[in-house]
């Protein structure tokens, strides 16, 4: 049974809170600091609250009276024609007072549903379609006609409202599906606000200037053609031209009244609002004030533009000081990563909204959205607009009446098995059509040094929701906070340790006394790998993570053999407090820790406290071998290349053996997909920010110590007793040389 993740209806606020607002009408549009809610609705009234990606969203009250189309779904609603003859409002003015006011209320009310949205019922369902995207709707031509009703544009168009309601917001970063409409859902919204503003600039950009160059002309331009008199300002110049687009004179809403006291000349004034693109570079756009800024394919920026580069520049002209006066639409699918999805991941992961600083803003200023693939997948979309996940009981007609009898999951995974025989075709059909975050930002098989085969095939493996439950998160504490006692597991949802295996009783706080020092009691069952750090503060506040993974051996005792149990990757406000989470991570399996002395503040930490023999010798040399230092506190360096060369073997082999789909058609159990991340990443050549690499492979040299015992040399020495050998044959006896 598939259950959607992408939105989900919550109850944030009382209902009684709700109810006498609304009856007085008290919801402004914006962000609701109170309530924590963004509110889309202009009525002054809301009704549900969405959950789409984290970000809390308001709709409108639903009204009494709902519009219904006769199928019971949606439809373009046919201009009068009268109406369709009249292509300026200089022709509108030649009219008499008579014939305009047979219209004028079908005109105010295309005003209002252009402001405030639009009801109607859908498949018996009331449905609420933001202004935006109802004028996409009912009014823009796209290559096929009129656009589709979809759910997931719906979905969408929420979310971009409430991106453009919240001050605190640059706008969003939409990570998509290959043939979503993005591009001209994109530039139904440009033509929409340009057509209302005055003294405004719109911008487009692409991956590269003819590809911006053909939005505007085959999207943009078609658009604002298309229009209605009575929304299309005067343009200026030619009709589809090819670079800028100017409306002179504005599109004002009409009004009983104004018929009635007739136009004036002043009301002509000109709107000074343009259209236009630019060729791709970081400074596009730079030094300029926009009030939309639209990045098409900005997964897609190839050596030597750079999408983080030109972000970092166009920001600042969507804004005036701290006052943020425009907005960005970004989407995308990724290329592989060395391909410009490498930079775009980075904004993507950058617009979470669960991540803001002190001004409330995500770190990007963008707000991040991904609509998995079968939410939009062309062909499996019934003729309401809604999406057939699952393999239907009867068939369902689509909206060309063709019918679906297979659900887009079924569909989708039949492809993709098809292509696991060429795992870089496969790759490419996941960004393509992803399900998954990971599957949008799958690189190319050669851009590693691993296996990235096995590494997918586990990451799939874990996104099954099936094995969700084999992970937990918690923390660590001392048994009533006493330290050096007993060290408590227990479950949190804000904890720092990912678990996926807890010891049993009798081998927690396993510790062994020799002549008063302690030493790790089950040593025999796993260790443990770090990549530690020694400053607490950086000036970025992005400095390297700490690291901790624990590992199994194979054993006697009752526990899963070689299986990554342990993940742990954060960055306390101090590194005392990373020191503290490490001991007890130690104490409480009672395995032994091996890690790089070269940020030796951790080893001298577990020194101080008594637990130096929980810090592993560096196996590859014998005790008489060891520097001073190293004698002291223990730990492995990183700066010699062989240590490198067997860190990055002990991964290679552990992949070889224990990840993705195995011999036996069974599933590894490494379940930590952060660090299979990090493992498809690896640099080898730069090291610096794969703490989860470096960690997890020290795991694997301490649970396998015994391959890098130095060997000892040996030398043959031959050695004289003072013996000679003779030859006896004949009369006399020689001596043998």
């Amino acid at each position: 049974m598939y259950n959607q993740t992408l939105f989900k209806v919550i109850e944030p606020i009382k209902i009684n809170t709700i109810k006498r607002l609304n009856k007085s009408k008290k919801w402004k549009y914006g962000y609701n600091k109170e309530h924590d809610i963004i509110i889309i609705s202009k009525t002054g009234e809301i009704g549900e609250i969405y959950e789409i990606q984290n970000l809390r969203i308001a709709l409108p009250k639903q009204p009494k009276n709902i519009h219904k189309f006769k199928t019971n779904k949606w439809e373009v609603t046919e201009q009068p024609k009268p109406l369709q003859k009249i292509k300026t409002i200089f022709d509108w003015k030649e009219y008499p007072n008579s014939f305009k006011s047979q219209y004028i209320d079908y005109i105010d009310e295309e005003f209002k549903r252009r402001e405030e949205g639009f009801w109607y019922q859908n498949k018996q369902t009331p449905t609420y379609l933001t202004g935006t995207h109802y004028m996409y709707l009912q009014w823009s031509k796209i290559d096929v006609g009129k656009p589709d009703f979809r759910e997931a544009n719906r979905l969408f168009y929420i979310f971009w409202e409430a991106c453009k309601a919240d001050t605190r917001c640059y706008g969003m970063c939409y990570l998509k599906n290959r043939r979503s409409g993005f591009s001209f859902m994109a530039s139904g919204e440009t033509v929409n606000l340009a057509t209302i503003s005055s003294d405004a600039r719109y911008g487009i950009l692409s991956k590269t200037g003819p590809d911006a160059k053909k939005m505007f002309t085959d999207k943009v331009v078609p658009i604002s053609v298309n229009y209605p008199f009575f929304f299309k300002p005067i343009q200026d110049g030619m009709d589809r031209p090819k670079t800028e687009l100017a409306y002179r004179v504005p599109a004002s809403k009409l009004t009983r009244r104004k018929i009635e006291q007739g136009s004036s000349d002043n009301e002509l004034e000109g709107l000074d609002t343009t259209i236009d693109w630019k060729n791709t570079g970081d400074n596009s756009y730079d030094g300029e004030k926009l009030k939309l800024l639209v990045h098409d394919e900005s997964g897609k920026w190839e050596r030597p533009n750079n999408i983080q580069n030109n972000w970092r520049v166009t920001k600042t002209t969507l804004r005036l000081g701290s006052r943020i006066i425009g907005k960005c639409m970004m989407g995308s699918t990724s290329n592989a990563l060395d391909k410009g999805g490498d930079n775009f991941k980075k904004i993507y992961y950058d617009s979470d909204v669960t991540k803001r600083n002190r001004n409330g803003q995500t770190s990007s200023g963008l707000y991040s959205l991904f609509i998995p693939m079968e939410w939009n997948y062309e062909g499996f979309i019934d003729s309401y607009g809604l999406p057939v996940f699952e393999t239907p009981q009867e068939e369902i007609k689509g909206p060309y009446n063709d019918f679906i009898d297979v659900g887009v999951i079924d569909h989708w995974q039949n492809e993709a098995d098809g292509l696991k025989s060429d795992q870089d075709a496969l790759n490419e059909f996941y960004r393509q059509f992803p399900r998954t975050e990971d599957h949008a930002f799958r690189d190319e098989t050669q851009n590693s040094i691993f296996n990235l085969v096995k590494i997918y095939e586990q990451i799939d493996f874990n996104n099954d929701f099936k094995n969700s439950t084999l992970v937990t998160r918690g923390s660590f504490k001392w048994d009533n906070g006493v330290q050096d006692t007993r060290v408590i597991f227990y479950p949190d949802n804000q904890g720092r340790f990912l678990v996926s295996w807890i010891p049993s009783y009798n081998l927690q706080n396993n510790i062994i006394l020799k002549n008063g020092f302690k030493y790790p009691g089950n040593e025999h069952v796993g260790a443990f790998g770090c990549d530690s750090y020694d400053i607490s503060g950086t000036v970025d506040n992005k400095g390297s993570k700490g690291s901790l993974h624990g590992l199994t051996k194979f054993s006697m005792e009752d526990a899963p053999p070689n299986h990554f149990f342990l993940e742990y990757i954060a960055r306390p406000q101090t590194a005392e407090t990373f020191f503290e989470d490490v001991l007890m991570a130690l104490v409480f399996y009672g395995m032994p820790l091996l890690a790089e002395n070269n940020k030796p503040r951790l080893l001298y930490y577990l020194k101080r406290r008594g637990y130096r023999g929980y810090s592993m010798n560096r196996p590859d040399k014998i005790w008489n071998k060891l520097s001073v230092a190293e004698k002291e506190i223990g730990g492995i360096p990183n700066s010699s290349e062989d240590i490198k060369q067997a860190h990055a073997a002990a991964i290679e082999t552990y992949i070889q053996k224990y990840v993705g789909l195995k011999e036996d058609l069974g599933y590894g159990d490494m379940y930590f997909s952060n660090t299979l991340n990090d493992w498809s990443k690896f640099n080898i050549n730069n090291r610096t920010k794969y703490d989860a690499t470096i960690s997890s492979g020290l795991a694997i040299m301490a649970c396998n110590k015994n391959l890098y015992k130095p060997v000892a040399d040996k030398t043959k020495l031959t050695v004289k007793f003072g013996l000679s050998k003779f030859n006896n044959k004949g009369t006399t006896s020689k001596i043998i040389e």
